[in-house]
């Protein structure tokens, strides 16, 4: 039988789990106590010495468990630091892994328990960990821990960090949907975070190809969301929702078609189109929590900018008044919008009661644009080529003049 050997200095993991059983076994009394915890450290004692790390940790986690409500925050810092240093101990990197698995499960099985406690242990977790897809998965475990224990502020730092950790963990497909995914729901829930949560969200919708079918009907909600939050957002006013096949196969299911419709309509249609679409759709939009006023002013100022790309450089303000449905004394407070919104570089001529346009935002970029963009850089191209080529003509011009005017001197 293993006996503990008395040191004068005992090994920090077992006077971890002396003090866990003590704790845990505090109620029972002493003759029941003692033997109890004496077991607890020879199994631990002996996990180390046959190198049983895997073992070793789910031991201890099953007493840090017992003792969470119970010990001092200090403490359980403490507790975990020594818990988490178990993962340099193993040298293969998937003993690791499944440690690393088991200790951030255990972690987050009760979030609403000191989770921002919680979620410290989780970051020095990960921070001891070499293998990147075993940081991945830890730091996977704090954003679900940050939103079920309502602690996201503590989180949101290390989002603004993705693009660095995206490129050191080089995830699959599948992971990256589930990433991309949970923070676009904590970002929704985050007050002034709208836009960069509609960034993620678009980041997962982006995962799914035409060519993957099979997984697209799990896209189907999300794509439904994203159509929503573009259109209720105030100061979003283009995006490539339409391009992605995770949208696209909206346009024909039997729940979601109408709301592909209203996508359609914002990025590609006027206001008539939309108050046409309401008409028939009232209660689809209420659902959604959709407000007409809103609704309303930021279908005219996209009709605004659809005038601006589709119509002469010069607009009248009557077309504006009747494209937005407002009377002349609005007409002008409107461009004024779509400029303080940066969808229109323009100027508002007075005496002819037209709008001059000189840049337009575009609501969608797609292959047709880039086309135009191609035509009008080759225009540009062409242009700076005819300049050089005017310059250089007249530079020679202007030598040979000298050299002529020099012999004359002569």
């Amino acid at each position: 039988m293993t006996t503990v050997v008395p040191t004068s200095e005992e090994d920090p993991v077992i006077s971890v789990v002396r003090f866990m059983a003590e704790m845990s076994w505090a109620d029972a009394g002493a003759e029941i106590a003692e033997p109890q915890v004496n077991r607890l450290c020879v199994e631990a004692q002996e996990c180390m010495i046959e190198g049983r790390w895997l073992d070793l940790a789910s031991l201890m986690l099953t007493s840090a468990d017992l003792i969470f409500s119970k010990a001092s925050e200090k403490d359980l810092e403490c507790i975990f630091t020594i818990i988490c240093n178990l993962v340099k101990k193993p040298e293969s990197l998937d003993q690791v892994h499944e440690m690393a698995e088991l200790i951030s499960t255990k972690i987050i099985q009760q979030p609403n328990d000191k989770p921002a406690l919680r979620l410290k242990i989780l970051f020095n977790l990960y921070n001891l960990l070499e293998n990147p897809y075993s940081r991945f998965f830890v730091y996977l475990k704090s954003l679900n821990l940050a939103s079920h224990g309502k602690v996201t502020e503590h989180i949101l730092p290390s989002i603004k960090k993705m693009d660095n950790f995206f490129k050191e963990w080089n995830l699959g497909v599948k992971d990256q949907r589930e990433l991309f995914l949970a923070i676009s729901n904590i970002l929704k829930d985050n007050k002034g975070s709208a836009k960069d949560s509609f960034m993620f969200l678009t980041k997962y919708l982006e995962t799914f190809s035409s060519e993957d079918a099979s997984n697209m009907n799990e896209a189907k909600e999300e794509a439904a969301r994203a159509i929503i939050d573009f259109v209720r957002s105030p100061d979003m006013f283009k995006c490539d929702l339409l391009d992605m096949p995770a949208i696209a196969q909206l346009e024909k299911d039997a729940k979601y078609a109408p709301v592909y419709q209203l996508l359609k309509i914002f990025l590609t249609q006027r206001l008539d189109a939309f108050l046409d679409f309401e008409a028939a759709n009232s209660e689809l939009l209420k659902s959604y929590g959709l407000v007409h006023d809103d609704c309303i002013s930021k279908m005219r100022l996209m009709s605004l900018v659809d005038l601006g790309l589709n119509e002469s450089s010069q607009i009248p303000y009557s077309v504006i008044r009747e494209a937005l449905q407002i009377d002349d004394t609005e007409v002008e407070s409107w461009v004024v919008k779509a400029i303080t919104a940066k969808l229109l570089d323009c100027k508002i001529d007075q005496m002819n009661q037209v709008v001059i346009v000189s840049r337009c935002t575009e609501r969608v970029f797609g292959v047709h644009q880039w086309q135009e963009l191609r035509t009008k850089l080759m225009t540009w191209r062409g242009n700076i080529a005819g300049v050089i080529s005017t310059v250089q003509a007249n530079k020679i011009t202007e030598d040979n003049t000298q050299a002529m005017q020099g012999l004359a001197i002569r």
